[in-house]
């Protein structure tokens, strides 16, 4: 949204022009940090095509890992936290970026701390990044929080990448499968079944299968889809409730392949987040709860977090984690014991975190080396099926003449 505006500096001089913000409120804000006092302000209306659809407005992954990078390098040029982030705002290229910028502005101004002032913006600041940032303030460390916190971010970043990027190529193989099975249903068929039903002799039951089915699927395709989308947002949303995540993180970890490496890639977080924290000075006991809050799975959330009750009786971590053998693998364990052995845990498990990068690489790639075949034999076993069971009826029609 676009806003003409007309301000006053401290000196009096009159300033206008035009300010693009997410809202008014935001725009009066974004005013505010230059210092001036607006005295009008008018929204410019958009063409009708120009408008902008809210729900697409989001904060991406990449921009908080530059939000975090450019932290870090002024905290280190000792530059004041409200300098720091009138910088920001005037860099920040998203709308609605810029808008929880200025919000944080006036809260600190206010005397709210930075690790608090995060904490009001949690679809952006995981509770483990405001709880690194509250280390950093207690430990005067910032500069090194931020530019850890941009590390870590940019791995998580990457490995999603991986994981989409492998995706690629399945999910084109099943488009095109769906394509052809389109095209035969809507275009080969309705030309061919007079003519296979009109055949002399009994019809192959693979040929009668693919009549019926075309038929069907022409009669009730647009029911077919609604019920489809029906059925795929009924279960995203259960996905989303408790119950919903908890029946899917804990089935999931059951399948062959993929569980192992979900398991990796849970154990592989569980380390980074457990020794990121505690080498940002936070007390063992709350690490732990906080890295069951960010480990993404519901079956070693319930773990961490039972591991983080029996800690704070004075039990060690490893006699806790040995409880659960089909979680959490012997090799991680005994990195453990090593890690509360030497006093070293942080360093201990972020061996842990080396060794599973490397091993969920691996899986992936294993993975994906297995998924890309059984897909191609098993598309090729459905088209070779229903061009035998068309051309099957077609031969024998013309050995007929």
């Amino acid at each position: 949204m676009k806003f003409n505006y007309q301000a006053r500096t401290k000196d009096g001089e009159i300033q206008s022009g035009v300010v693009d913000a997410t809202s008014k409120e935001a725009a009066i804000n974004l005013l505010k940090s230059h210092r001036v006092f607006v005295t009008v302000l008018e929204e410019i209306a958009p063409p009708f095509y120009a408008k902008k659809i809210r729900l697409f407005e989001r904060i991406s992954r990449k921009e908080i890992v530059a939000f975090s990078r450019q932290l870090a390098i002024m905290f280190k040029s000792e530059i004041p936290l409200i300098e720091i982030l009138e910088t920001l705002v005037k860099q920040a290229e998203n709308p609605a970026l810029r808008e929880k910028i200025i919000g944080m502005i006036d809260k600190i101004e206010g005397g709210t701390s930075l690790s608090k002032t995060f904490s009001f913006y949690p679809q952006i600041f995981s509770p483990f990044y405001i709880n690194m940032v509250k280390s950093g303030e207690v430990s005067g460390k910032l500069s090194e929080v931020f530019s850890y916190l941009a590390d870590h971010l940019e791995k998580e970043h990457e490995f999603n990448g991986k994981i989409k990027g492998a995706l690629i190529y399945p999910i084109f193989l099943s488009c095109v499968f769906i394509l052809i099975l389109a095209a035969m249903v809507f275009f080969v068929m309705p030309q061919l079944t007079q003519i296979l039903r009109e055949s002399p002799g009994e019809l192959p039951i693979m040929t009668k299968l693919l009549l019926w089915g075309s038929d069907f699927l022409r009669k009730w395709m647009a029911l077919m889809i609604v019920v489809l989308i029906l059925l795929a947002a009924s279960l995203f949303y259960y996905s989303k409730t408790k119950e919903g995540k908890s029946f899917f993180d804990k089935n999931l970890l059951k399948f062959p392949l993929l569980g192992s490496f979900l398991k990796k890639t849970y154990l592989s977080r569980f380390a980074l987040n457990l020794s990121t924290l505690i080498s940002g000075g936070l007390p063992i006991v709350q690490a732990i709860e906080i890295t069951g809050e960010v480990v993404g799975n519901e079956v070693y959330k319930k773990i961490i977090l039972e591991t983080s009750d029996g800690v704070k009786k004075g039990e060690s971590i490893s006699s806790l984690l040995q409880r659960y053998p089909d979680n959490i693998a012997p090799l991680f364990l005994q990195m453990v014991v090593v890690g509360e052995k030497t006093g070293r845990l942080d360093s201990s498990l972020l061996n842990i975190v080396s060794f599973y990068e490397k091993e969920v690489d691996r899986g992936l790639d294993n993975f994906m080396r297995f998924l890309e075949p059984v897909l191609i034999i098993f598309f090729g076993i459905i088209v070779g099926g229903l061009m035998v069971a068309v051309i099957s009826p077609l031969y024998q029609v013309i050995s007929g003449y």
